[in-house]
């Protein structure tokens, strides 16, 4: 019961984002549009985009069997649409969509190392960086300094300095290995595929 109230709540929610119809009470409004055939065909004359008053919109609205739509209710004279309200929302919708799915969304992958790191291990998160960067992710390495480590920074910055010179290939740094509170961070990004 509780998904079919949500469901109404986000449809309700909607329709709340854009006024339609009579809950536009503007004066006047400026119409835009595609379907300008359409609606001089219900006006009964050539209509162009322009300012008209809101009544007489709403009227060709409804003889054309459509819906007055405020677009942009901040603009002076507010900008309106005549068309079909619920193809106008499934449009936004599936705009929408189309824009989140082109959008990149960029993974940063993390690769930990102690100052003390011998030669295989640095080798096996060597090829774990290598396979993220060819894949697109973005690696964060970093050296993590615990207890009395802390006095071998000089280590680390070598393991980083290192792991980046191995990468050249594959990747670029960002910035230099820096320290943040115990941890001396580099993230290395992928080269641009030709």
């Amino acid at each position: 019961m509780a998904r079919k109230r949500d469901r109404n709540n986000n449809r309700s929610q909607q329709q709340e984002q854009f006024r339609i119809n009579k809950q536009i009470r503007v004066p006047e409004a400026r119409l835009v549009g595609e379907d300008f055939a359409i609606i001089s065909e219900a006006a009964g004359k050539e209509v162009a985009p322009g300012i008209f008053s809101t009544k007489q919109l709403q009227d060709w609205a409804f003889r054309a069997d459509l819906d007055l739509v405020e677009i942009s209710p901040n603009a002076n004279p507010p900008v309106v649409k005549i068309i079909d309200y619920k193809k106008f929302l499934y449009n936004k919708k599936k705009k929408e969509k189309e824009l989140k799915a082109k959008s990149a969304k960029t993974v940063v992958k993390e690769i930990r190392f102690g100052p003390n790191t011998d030669e295989h291990d640095f080798e096996f998160k060597l090829k774990h960086a290598k396979k993220f960067l060819e894949d697109g992710a973005k690696v964060k390495a970093f050296v993590q300094f615990r207890g009395r480590t802390i006095v071998f920074k000089e280590r680390g910055e070598l393991i980083l300095l290192r792991f980046l010179k191995e990468l050249e290939e594959y990747g670029g740094a960002e910035a230099l290995p820096r320290m943040e509170g115990r941890r001396m961070n580099v993230i290395l990004s992928p080269k641009k595929k030709k």
